[in-house]
């Protein structure tokens, strides 16, 4: 995990050093799927990093069910690893969506 006060710094160097060219940034939606305080601050703090990064692509993506399928019960002991695990299934549910378009 990166402290969102790296976050910058740290893409920079993915960018330069790998060529990383799209990123995919979970958006905590309510369970309406509506945009709520915690999806408000991500998408604000995108919208500095598409400014700051304007030849990366970010994708948008609806993290709602991730923890849970990752077999989260709330933030208890093994939090990161579960928060791991969420990430991965995000990024796997994407990756499945680009094969079927």
């Amino acid at each position: 995990m990166v402290p969102s006060g790296d976050l910058s710094a740290y893409l920079s160097r993915l960018v330069a050093e790998q060529g990383v060219c799209e990123v995919v940034v979970g958006v905590p939606r309510t369970l309406g799927g509506e945009v709520g305080f915690q999806a408000r601050k991500v998408l604000a703090r995108l919208g500095a990093l598409k400014r700051e990064f304007p030849d990366v692509q970010f994708v948008e993506w609806d993290e709602r069910f991730t923890t849970r399928l990752a077999g989260s019960r709330g933030r208890k002991k093994g939090a990161v690893r579960v928060d791991h695990l969420a990430a991965a299934r995000m990024l796997q549910e994407y990756l499945e969506a680009r094969e079927n378009t």
